[in-house]
């Protein structure tokens, strides 16, 4: 069953991977301009996790009567500390949310996609510095070579640039999208930080009870900002101006919103099932993916700059996880009890 899971999880998370940023990309090249409303739907299908969470609970209880488990002590199991210190890594959430979404209404989705791919970087930089994790040669290769493709994507605008669209526009996604990239980078450390300070044994239903509470703040960031712009009040205007239909543009709503935490339970499941290196590695073999599709659906150039930013990230991206991939290899008595929050969420229960 926990193999089975596993499959289930890797599948959902790289179907999910490929398919938020298209369809994101989607509702802006058709005519969509609410940067608040779309960032908010990268979070707004929170109550989509309820459903996991209430599985867990059952079969916990399930467990309980069968005499395979001790009795469950309270229904919900996030501790105080927990949940103030999700509700703040929400917030944070929120606002990488909105610069990401504000990058890709001006940039190609794969642009933006190769520029986010740097965020392994600076995970690495604040994991060294959150929860002291040390740099390797491995490391600091990965770090030159997403920063080089990074840099190469930045000063090739003329011929990647969207129609219409201005150097100075260009710029500026490519700006705000790294900006998204290392808040990105931050929030793996933080959430590793969290629960090393929370001392407290984290479970399945834990892990989904916190990214409930991160994603419930994430979207209330968004909705202030949302009354702020006056999104919901034209929100059926902008679907009667929708160049593929007014249907189509609730459909592009709502299907965003259920791939994003589509994204988010295929992560939360992959790591329980297996560890948070396997998640980044299908993350990782995505990247190329995004890149066709883009070019296939949206007919985005591709050209020799483009693709040897691809070749560097992707480099960076084995160089990032190579010690960690030998490591795996080895037989599991040789192997060290990996560590942080992520490690112990793939091997609790």
């Amino acid at each position: 069953m926990n193999q089975y899971l596993l499959w289930f999880n890797c599948i959902m998370l790289a179907i999910s991977s490929v398919g938020g940023p298209l369809v994101l990309r989607l509702y802006f090249i058709h005519g969509g301009k609410r940067l608040w409303l779309a960032s908010w739907l990268e979070t707004a299908g929170w109550p989509i996790l309820i459903i996991p969470l209430s599985l867990s609970y059952f079969f916990k209880h399930r467990r309980f009567k069968n005499g395979q488990d001790e009795k469950p002590s309270k229904f919900f199991l996030i501790t105080p500390f927990l949940f103030m210190a999700s509700a703040f890594i929400g917030l944070l959430v929120g606002l990488d949310d909105y610069l990401y979404t504000y990058g890709v209404s001006l940039l190609p989705v794969s642009t933006s996609a190769l520029i986010m791919s740097t965020h392994l970087a600076f995970t690495a930089g604040f994991a060294l510095f959150l929860v002291k994790q040390k740099f390797t040669s491995y490391s600091v290769n990965a770090v030159i070579l997403l920063t080089v493709g990074a840099i190469l994507l930045g000063l090739h605008s003329n011929g990647d640039r969207p129609v219409h669209e201005s150097n100075k526009d260009y710029y500026l996604g490519f700006l705000i999208t790294i900006g998204a990239s290392v808040l990105g980078g931050l929030l793996l450390p933080l959430v590793e930080l969290m629960y090393r300070k929370s001392k407290h044994t984290i479970t399945y239903s834990l892990v989904i009870e916190v990214q409930i509470v991160i994603s419930v703040f994430a979207t209330l960031f968004c909705t202030v900002g949302m009354l702020v712009n006056n999104d919901f009040k034209v929100i059926r205007r902008e679907a009667k101006e929708f160049e593929l239909g007014e249907t189509k543009y609730y459909v592009v709503l709502v299907a965003s919103s259920i791939i994003w935490q589509m994204c988010y339970l295929g992560t939360i499941g992959v790591i329980f099932c297996s560890t948070s290196l396997l998640a980044g590695v299908i993350s990782a073999v995505i990247l190329p993916v995004i890149e066709i599709l883009a070019v296939i659906f949206y007919h985005e150039s591709f050209k020799a700059e483009k693709g040897i930013a691809l070749f560097l990230s992707l480099w960076g991206f084995v160089s990032y996880f190579y010690p960690e991939l030998k490591a795996s290899w080895k037989p599991k008595k040789q192997c060290l009890e990996p560590e942080g929050a992520l490690a112990v969420v793939s091997q609790s229960n």
